[in-house]
């Protein structure tokens, strides 16, 4: 297992958007840090009201948005307009390109999300966009897949051998998740801290695992955790 601390990611500020970088990302380069497995980035983001991140292009990526306050608005160049709010998921598979922007459509409130991004398995699919609510009681201390690449359990489609789950967990909730052979998996802590195995975590902080028989989490408080189950 490897602990990767909060503090130890990239960060930039700048002035409408604050940003915590766990893989390299923009300007800033970490050779030991570039990705794991298929997982390419997690950046977490405060953007302030009324601002974002204006029209761009991507391609080749399977994008994940998971909103931890506040709202983020989606526009892109299929013809999606959407809101998303905590508890919602977006993934857009950028495949042969596709354009948008995402802003916080607030006055007054700032929007906390976390963008991820993950390789595809193959390059040039069809562009293409989903988004669902995801029940906060289908997080308490129990997994919810958000993503898989069958769409299992109700879960969002990715073009990738990985699995995305979330978990809330408090005080005396325990959770754990058996690894089968030859997975890696990645733990990051949304917000909150907890215990996972043997390691104090707080917000920001990721635990990896290589060759390891099970993800064990205790001794939560006001915990919310993502697990990335990848080949």
């Amino acid at each position: 297992m490897v602990l990767r601390k909060s503090t130890e990611r990239g960060y930039a500020h700048h002035g409408w958007l604050e940003s915590w970088h766990s893989f390299s990302f923009a300007d800033y380069r970490d050779p030991a840090h570039v990705h794991f497995g298929p997982l390419r980035v997690i950046n977490e983001d405060i953007v302030q009201p009324g601002t974002g991140f204006g029209t761009h292009g991507h391609r080749d990526m399977e994008i994940l948005t998971y909103v931890l306050s506040g709202a983020l608005r989606h526009r892109d160049s299929m013809g999606h307009g959407e809101d998303i709010r905590y508890g919602e998921v977006q993934v857009m598979s950028a495949g042969t390109g596709v354009q948008h922007s995402e802003v916080n459509p607030s006055p007054d409130e700032a929007v906390h999300l976390l963008q991820i991004w993950i390789m595809p398995d193959r390059q040039n699919l069809t562009p293409g966009y989903q988004q669902k609510n995801f029940p906060l009681e289908e997080k308490l201390a129990r997994w919810c897949m958000l993503s898989s690449p069958d769409a299992a359990q109700g879960s969002l489609l990715i073009h990738q051998d990985a699995r995305v789950f979330a978990a809330r967990l408090d005080g005396a909730d325990k959770l754990d998740y058996p690894i089968a052979a030859n997975r890696k998996i990645y733990l990051h802590v949304a917000r909150g801290s907890l215990q996972a195995n043997g390691h104090a975590l707080g917000a920001g902080d990721a635990l990896m695992y290589t060759d390891e028989g099970e993800v064990e989490l205790s001794d939560a408080k006001e915990a919310e955790v993502l697990l990335f189950d990848m080949g």
